[in-house]
């Protein structure tokens, strides 16, 4: 994943030419060997929309046979992450012995609580052909209470996450409430991720929130008459009632949820403590993180 800070669209910044809109950011991609990621949470002038702390689109990117998604173990504090694919394949495996590949439309939620250790790689049948792989991956915060949980893995299959049409408008609703269906998702927060596919000319309200955003993943909307392309994140104004028009055929992700206090982020690592995070750093070079059971011996040291 890239660790360059992506560029800030100062022209929405304070919202006055750009009605509902607080900020754009225009993440900055890195081609990673064939695989390219955007990130465009965390950056300085935003540091979370909700309790959503990081937000990477990985590719689209096309695999030759023998190449592909390759992250050796490596380990997360006082967070949860979220991982979900439009294309492809991942093999999710960690210390706490769980073994799951993710396909298009599942959510993989890990609950790294007082600490955990996890690899991304692919299944050998996968790894050895052609593949694609194209999708998100996204921390939440935890709260305060929560941060030194006991960890856990969750895995929502894919025809588990509610599904419904608004005005011709297919919808997922992947974590929270909105359009008076509930997803089953785990949260700690008051929590919104959805997923909208919109073909040319049509419209969607945006369900409420305390703090959103939205992303294109392709295509291009409208928002009060502003234009919102593909790639990039778009903060929106603490405004209700938003509506977005579909200018091409397109697909949005949503993301939003309650305001929480401040976080510490370096590295994998995420605390409401600068204390826990330089405790969680020592604990990583003394190897007192627990292992991942069938892929002990790698790891990704720790930067620096």
């Amino acid at each position: 994943m890239s660790n360059q800070q992506p560029q800030i669209d100062a022209d929405c910044e304070l919202g006055q030419s750009c009605p509902g809109i607080a900020m754009i950011i225009e993440p900055k991609a890195k081609d990673l060997g064939g695989f390219t990621v955007r990130r465009c949470l965390p950056v300085r002038q935003q540091r979370n929309v909700g309790p959503w702390i990081f937000f990477d689109e990985m590719g689209p990117a096309q695999f030759e046979a023998g190449s592909g998604v390759n992250v050796r173990p490596h380990p997360h504090i006082n967070l949860a992450t979220v991982t979900y694919l439009f294309a492809g394949e991942i093999l999710h495996r960690d210390s706490l012995g769980s073994y799951q590949a993710i396909q298009p439309g599942d959510i993989n939620l890990m609950v790294a609580g007082r600490g955990i250790v996890h690899s991304e790689r692919e299944r050998p049948e996968v790894h050895q052909q052609a593949h694609p792989l194209h999708g998100l991956q996204l921390w939440l915060a935890l709260p305060e209470a929560d941060e030194e949980c006991d960890p856990g893995f969750y895995h929502y299959p894919s025809d588990s996450i509610p599904t419904l049409e608004l005005a011709g408008v297919p919808v997922r609703v992947m974590i929270g409430q909105a359009y008076g269906v509930t997803s089953p998702v785990k949260t700690f927060f008051e929590t919104l991720y959805l997923e909208a596919r919109l073909q040319a000319g049509q419209t969607l309200k945006l369900p409420p929130a305390a703090e959103r955003a939205l992303y294109l993943t392709h295509g291009e909307l409208t928002l009060r008459g502003s234009r919102i392309q593909a790639q990039q994140l778009v903060v929106l104004s603490a405004e209700t009632e938003l509506e977005v028009f579909a200018s091409t055929d397109c697909q949005l992700a949503l993301i939003g949820g309650e305001s929480i206090g401040q976080r510490f982020i370096e590295w994998n690592f995420v605390s409401s403590s600068k204390a826990r995070i330089e405790q969680a750093k020592a604990d990583w070079q003394a190897g007192r993180f627990a292992k991942v059971p069938g892929d002990e011996e790698e790891f990704i040291p720790l930067p620096g």
